[in-house]
C-alpha cells in the first residue's frame, strides 16, 4: 500500500517541478510576479480559456485578454489577529502583444486591495490596473 501512495505523491511533485517550455519567438511571453512573500499569482485563462500551467502565458501577437488568480492575506485588525485569505481574479486586456517580446505581470496588494501593472520589455508600464477585479470573499 505504501508504494502506490509514494509513486503518486511523487508524480504530483514532479509535475510542479517541470521545467518551463522553450519561449516561441513567434510569440510573445508573459512572467508572472507578485512583490511580496506569501503571496500567489497564476495565470488562469487566456481569452476566455482555461490554462494547464499557471506559471506564464505565452500569446501570439495582438490583442488578448489574461485573467490572473492573485492570492493574499486580509488582515481584519478586529479580536483576531488571524488573517483570511483573498482570492482574487484580475483580468487584462491589452490590444499591442508583440512577437519575441517580454512582458512581466506584477500583482500587488498594498492596502488589501489587488493592484495589476504589466510591463514591457524596456520596464515601461502598458497596463496600470485590471480591467476587472472579482474577489472572494
Amino acid at each position: 500500500m505504501r508504494q502506490p501512495m509514494m509513486l503518486i505523491a511523487l508524480s504530483t511533485l514532479g509535475a510542479c517541478a517541470s521545467p518551463l517550455p522553450p519561449v516561441d519567438p513567434g510569440k510573445a511571453w508573459v512572467d508572472l510576479y507578485t512583490i511580496t512573500p506569501g503571496r500567489t499569482i497564476m495565470a488562469d485563462r487566456l481569452d476566455g480559456k482555461r490554462l494547464n500551467d499557471g506559471r506564464y502565458f505565452q500569446v501570439t501577437p495582438g490583442k488578448h485578454e489574461l485573467v490572473v488568480r492573485f492570492d493574499f492575506e486580509v488582515y481584519s485588525g478586529g479580536f483576531t489577529t488571524d488573517p483570511t485569505e483573498r482570492i482574487c481574479y484580475l483580468t487584462v486586456r491589452y490590444n499591442d502583444f508583440k512577437a519575441g517580446e517580454r512582458y512581466r505581470l506584477e500583482a500587488r496588494a498594498p492596502v488589501m486591495q489587488p493592484q495589476l501593472l504589466m510591463y514591457d520589455a524596456s520596464r515601461k508600464v502598458v497596463v496600470d490596473e485590471p480591467s476587472e477585479v472579482f474577489c472572494i470573499p
